[in-house]
């Protein structure tokens, strides 16, 4: 756990060179999408998302924190997602009073996972998104949605040096269950 925070439930089903292959479980997710790539709205994002678990929704309920917090870019456009306590599901949750957070069931999936410290900003995530896109190809598995950023600390209260990010990248499951 990251900061003490809860995290999404997943098996390494494969270890590779430089990765390692995950099954996630099934989770609940509260969404938020900026106008915008490389994060230039991921401030605006995080607190939109930061405001629902912290009492703005139909109920004024507190949701407790998780990590990572996931960013993707989707179109011309960037998501960012926080992952529900596994406490909740779907409609255990409060509505949010932003319409701009959209709450759904994000159904397990298997992705490539290459852990990184230090900065995460756009620049040095895209340098990771290649390496692991190149390792996955190189490693013969099939890349089957978008490749994200994981970030598992506060940037604005942990050093550098000590921060955990993940780059995931779904990809096609052969492994046996």
């Amino acid at each position: 756990m990251a900061g003490g925070y809860e995290e999404p439930k997943y098996e390494v089903i494969s270890t590779f060179p430089g990765f390692e292959v995950r099954r996630y479980a099934d989770t609940v997710q509260a969404r938020v999408r900026t106008e915008g790539r490389n994060w230039r709205g991921s401030t605006e994002g995080f607190q939109r998302i930061a405001g629902y678990i912290f009492g703005k929704n139909d109920r004024e309920q507190m949701i407790a924190m998780t990590a990572p917090v996931h960013m993707w870019n989707e179109g011309e456009g960037t998501i960012m997602a926080f992952t529900m306590p596994f406490e909740y599901s779907l409609s255990d949750l409060p509505s949010p009073d932003d319409k701009g957070v959209h709450l759904l069931k994000f159904s397990g999936c298997t992705m490539a996972a290459l852990a990184f410290t230090g900065l995460s900003g756009p620049r040095r995530s895209d340098r990771m998104k290649t390496k692991l896109s190149s390792m996955v190809l190189e490693n013969g598995l099939a890349p089957n949605g978008p490749i994200m950023l994981a970030v598992y600390d506060n940037p604005t209260s942990t050093l550098p040096f000590l921060r955990r990010n993940e780059i995931l990248l779904p990809v096609e499951d052969h492994w046996e269950r």
